[in-house]
């Protein structure tokens, strides 16, 4: 701070700084779209309690009264629904690092509920009632249990009262100790990855750049994931039954930056190609196989499919999958995006040995992670 901005300067001498004079929410909509994404969270309001909406419960520190002069959640929420068929959801900070009645709460160890009472909640109402969101993502507990932020009352109304009641989806981050044990889905830490199955849906929510969840002007080139490290994610991910929520930080004139946006469209170019693998998928019996490294399974049991999703093409031109039982004349296996039947031969005591077809690097369906769709597998 003392190298960067004059002497005195206080956080909420940043309100004018963040202008947003470049925010487009179209153009956000289309890089969303054409990552793949099925549903995206716009961050409404961190810990800091600035506002992307003009609310009536955060007087002169929001984006309507402050900065941008512009109510960014309604524009992003009417591109998103107007040109896209993304579900769209709104991430809310329970705390505020700042705000005087939360201190004062903490103070009293949370046995008074004034910061909950008069701002909390009715912003969450408030929020809730305006936008619809289909994706409520909770954070920042303040180390304050849930009976603190009335949690389970709202949620009540959220689940039975209100105009989203029918559709919303929320996570496990509603008070202190209820992460990981109570939500819609777990979230459990931030970059969770745990690597094996759980027993209730889950979703890792991680970050491209490796250290901010915000844009850094100083993150140089290795700081950020490369595409093959995201598709590892998703594909770990998915097969252990979760969702993957990829973090990008927009700038203060609120533009998405070019290594973010690439990244999100490599990530919508090998969906396109491996999407039937990823999307409406179950997790199989082994989530990934324990012979032949960086192969992970997802399944669709109605159908009697199973995918194998493997991130390395192995040099002699065959992959053993140890996992599933094949069945000469009734087991049928291709490449997606390549589409011939593949040969394979069945190996004792169990697994198979996939002969891939033979492809030159223009010929390859795709980059970073290939699929093979395996039909009628045990």
């Amino acid at each position: 701070m003392k190298n960067n901005y004059p002497p005195n300067f206080k956080y909420e001498d940043f309100g004018p700084l963040f202008t947003a004079k470049l925010f487009n929410a179209s153009h956000w909509t289309d890089i969303f779209q054409a990552s793949g994404a099925k549903y995206i969270v716009l961050t409404s309001k961190h810990h800091e309690g600035f506002t992307l909406w003009g609310s009536k419960y955060s007087w002169n520190w929001n984006a309507v009264d402050e900065g941008p002069k512009r109510d960014l959640v309604k524009e992003l929420e009417v591109a998103i629904r107007n040109r896209t068929d993304l579900r769209f959801g709104l991430y809310h900070s329970l705390f505020e690092w700042f705000h005087p009645l939360f201190l004062e709460d903490k103070s009293r160890s949370f046995q008074q509920q004034q910061f909950p009472v008069s701002k909390t909640l009715p912003e969450l109402y408030e929020l809730v009632n305006k936008y619809q969101p289909e994706i409520l993502w909770s954070d920042g507990d303040g180390h304050a249990p849930d009976n603190y932020w009335n949690s389970t009352g709202f949620l009540a109304w959220l689940y039975n009262k209100s105009p989203v009641r029918d559709t919303v989806v929320t996570n496990d981050r509603w008070g202190y100790g209820t992460i990981c044990k109570h939500g819609g889905y777990y979230t459990c830490s931030d970059r969770y990855n745990p690597g094996h199955l759980l027993p209730h849906k889950w979703e890792n929510c991680m970050t491209i750049d490796k250290f901010s969840w915000g844009y850094r002007r100083d993150a140089g080139i290795n700081d950020y994931l490369t595409i093959e490290e995201l598709v590892k994610q998703l594909v770990e991910t998915v097969s252990c039954g979760g969702n993957l929520l990829m973090n990008i930080g927009p700038t203060h004139d609120g533009t998405i930056s070019v290594i973010f946006e690439e990244r999100l469209r490599q990530m919508g170019t090998w969906l396109k190609v491996n999407g039937e693998a990823i999307y409406e998928t179950h997790p199989w019996r082994s989530q990934s196989d324990d012979v032949t490294p960086n192969v992970w399974y997802t399944s669709k049991r109605k159908q009697k499919l199973v995918y194998a999703i493997f991130l390395e093409w192995p040099t002699s031109g065959r992959l053993f999958l140890s996992q599933p039982i094949a069945t000469l004349g009734v087991t049928k296996i291709k490449l997606l995006g390549h589409g011939q039947p593949l040969n394979w031969t069945s190996l004792k005591p169990n697994g198979l040995l996939v002969e891939l077809p033979h492809l030159t690097l223009h010929q390859m369906p795709c980059k970073w992670g290939w699929a093979l769709e395996l039909t009628n597998v045990i």
